[in-house]
Formats: C-alpha cells, structure tokens, sequence
C-alpha cells in the first residue's frame, strides 16, 4: 500500500491524522488541495512531503489555462511559492519543488502540455525512486542491526512517511527480512502521537513484535539494558550531521550516548542539506496551541495556559552514531562523509 499515489489525474493519500481508527483516503485535484494536505499533516514525513509536493506542481500545471509558455512559468512560480509555505522545517518539501521548477524552466521553449507532462513524469519519476532508496537504505541499515535485540524508535519513520517501505522503519523490516529477530519500543510522540497511533499500525500489520511507551519511559528501558539500538529518522540534516526530526529526538539521543547504545538516523540524500553549516540554521516550525492543549477533542490544560509547539528539535552530531543513507552509511567526520554520499 502506497501513501502517497497518483490515479485516473488526481493525487490520492492517506489521511494520516484518522489513523489508527479508520483508513481513509484524501484525493486532491488541485495544488491548493494538496498545500492543506500538507500544512494539515493529513500527508506527513519528510519524503512523503516531498513527492506529494512534485504532484502537488504537476497539479498546478494542469491548472493553467493558456499556451503561453512566459505566462505558464510565472503560473508554476506561484504554486511554487504556496507549497513552499506550508511547512518550513523539511527540506525534501523545498528539494522537490526546486526539483520541479528546473523541469520548467528546461521545457521552457516547449509548449505548456509537454511541460505539463515532463512535470508529471518528474513527479512518478520521484516517487519510484523513493521506494528504490527506502529499499537500499534498508539494506545498509540492516547490518548495523544485532541478530537478536531490541530496537527503540521515535515518532514515525515507516512507510506511512515515504511513498512505501520507510526509512527508520525500512532498517528495521529489512533486518527482520534478512532473519534478524528484531522487537521494537515506539515511543508514543507526543504531540500528535505518531509512534503510538501510526508506527505501531505499520510494525502490527507487517507481524513485527513491537510495545508501546511514552516519551518520558525510554530513559528507564535503556538503563535496564532493554534498549539495543535506536534508529530514526530526519526531517533535515546539516552538513556537519547535526540533524533536525520529531521534538524529543535530542531527548532520547542524549540518553542514547550516556547508556552506550547506538543511534542511527536513516534518512535519504535528499534529506542532507549541504547548503546550511549547523543545525542552528534550521527553521523549527512552530505549530497549533491547541495540539497541546488538547488529545483529541478533550481539553487538558487549563484555560489561559501559555503554550509552546515546536514540531522538530535538532540533534547534535556528536549524538549520532552514523547517519544511513541509500548511498551507503556515514560516519564521523560528518563534514567530509556526507558530501561523499550525496555526490553519489
């Protein structure tokens, strides 16, 4: 099952914010639907975002009316600019319409319908490729992995946040389909509890033996030596492998490295920033009160109560242990293995 599909013209999804409860899916005809799918977090996960944002562009091209291929590109700018404005901390989200808009430009001499369609092609183009390095990241990943243990994972890295398969996730259904004998700890995620309403869907359907705990329990499971290795994923990662994903990575990271247990971040190319030094360049996105103040639709703080809503923090390299990729794994010195692996 793919989250994120293209059939009959129209982007169809996964509503993930219904999940666990019920399976529904969102179909989207224009650009503006999928902008609200995004910002909405009804599709969410950095490489899930960025190939819903290429059909996202390939939507906005079939909504032009017109031949002209100046206008048309000036069309495709501003559909640019309203995907790019719906969330600011994942970079596969501004890759893919960066990604896009080059394909543009490159058919800018073309007519408006061959652009449309190296646009759509870019974009299923994308997607199979998402698969392709979800299934190789796996493979790198897997060997890190011991034959027997216990893996501990943070918010959802699964299937449910790429186009299939996953990231964090993807290590470990390769580890299993290598014979490991791999359980999981999914941390509950507290905002939007993804780890314990999505990741847990994901590991209960593929038979992956998995228990549930809040995000205050890792620290006591890892210093009972329960904890083997912690794998996760990233919303975006700095040229010097510090890494921004889901608020309370950098908890769970730093109780990582006192009780001597791996942390691994399994994340695609297209993740790697290499434009920005540091993870104090990254834009933390700062999200709804109301996704604190309330489970669901029940209140559970006072009113009046002064709220903050990060959605991401950042991991400092010296906490990650290696940095898997579909190029292979990067270690130490950051700066210099990174570059490496996105190159090729």
């Amino acid at each position: 099952m793919n989250t994120v599909e293209w059939i009959d013209g129209r982007l169809r999804l996964i509503d993930q914010t219904l999940l666990p409860l019920e399976l529904r899916w969102v179909e989207c005809v224009t650009h503006e639907d999928v902008a609200e799918a995004i910002r909405r977090m009804k599709v969410r996960g950095a490489p899930a975002i960025g190939v819903t944002a290429a059909y996202g562009m390939a939507l906005g091209a079939f909504e032009f009316q017109g031949s002209d291929p100046a206008g048309f590109r000036g069309h495709m700018r501003q559909v640019a600019g309203r995907l790019a404005g719906t969330r600011p901390t994942a970079v596969n989200l501004f890759w893919a319409i960066e990604k896009t808009l080059a394909v543009v430009l490159a058919a800018s001499e073309d007519s408006v319908d061959a652009a449309r369609q190296a646009l759509l092609n870019a974009a299923h183009r994308m997607a199979r490729e998402d698969v392709e390095a979800n299934r190789r990241m796996g493979a790198y990943g897997a060997e890190l992995l011991p034959d027997t243990g216990t893996v501990l994972t943070h918010c959802n890295a699964g299937a449910l946040a790429t186009v299939n398969y996953g990231t964090a996730l993807g290590v470990i259904r390769a580890a299993v389909e290598q014979g490991k004998q791999i359980r999981v700890y999914a941390d509950e995620t507290r905002h939007l509890l993804q780890g314990a309403r999505l990741t847990t869907w994901e590991l209960m359907a593929d038979g992956i033996p998995v228990t549930l705990i809040t995000d205050n329990m890792a620290g006591h499971f890892m210093q009972r030596g329960m904890i083997d290795a912690v794998v996760v994923g990233a919303d975006r990662v700095a040229a010097n492998g510090d890494v921004a994903n889901k608020i309370g990575t950098y908890s769970v990271a730093v109780l990582a490295k006192e009780n001597d247990i791996p942390f691994y971040v399994a994340a695609p190319v297209s993740t790697i920033d290499l434009s920005i030094a540091s993870g104090q360049e990254i834009v933390i996105e700062e999200r709804d009160p109301r996704e604190v103040l309330y489970i669901g639709d029940r209140r559970i703080a006072p009113e009046g109560v002064d709220v903050a809503n990060p959605a991401f923090d950042v991991t400092p390299h010296r906490y990650v242990t290696a940095i898997i990729t579909e190029n292979g794994v990067a270690q130490e010195p950051f700066d210099q293995s990174l570059p490496r692996l996105v190159g090729g």
